[in-house]
């Protein structure tokens, strides 16, 4: 891994460590967990500039694939994700981002968390978490 140190773009010095974005196609998996209670609430895709954009802002800032662009959480809908710890796995290739959710949900569908249902033994998806934060 380069170090990148001595490096930096228009908005500052470039952190130190980065993660290897080189075997996902410049993406790597970020998952957000409840820093206070361990509960994981969504998974999203990071590039190196919105790695960048977090470590600077201290707010969890992701990729979209289907916009193609960066997003930072909650920028429209207020449920912002304030960066309380940052997890790095062995391969140096996925993170966990453990946050302090604000404004209730991180899911875009209202749920506190992504991961609201279940697939049940018979292969159905049911819902555990009935009440949207």
């Amino acid at each position: 891994m380069p170090d990148n140190a001595d490096r930096t773009d228009e908005r500052g010095p470039i952190p130190m460590f980065e993660p290897d974005f080189s075997k996902g196609g410049g993406l790597i998996p970020a998952v957000a967990q409840d820093f206070r209670t361990g509960e994981i609430l969504m998974l999203a895709y990071v590039n190196a500039e919105a790695w960048a954009e977090t470590l600077r802002s201290g707010r969890a800032t992701y990729f979209s694939r289907s916009r193609n662009c960066l997003w930072q959480k909650g920028a429209t809908s207020g449920h912002i994700q304030l960066i309380r710890n940052i997890l790095v796995d062995c391969d140096q290739d996925a993170v966990i981002y453990q946050i302090e959710q604000v404004g209730g949900s991180a899911c875009h569908t209202g749920h506190r968390s992504c991961f609201y249902r279940r697939l049940t033994a018979d292969g159905h998806l049911e819902e555990i978490n009935e009440n949207p934060a």
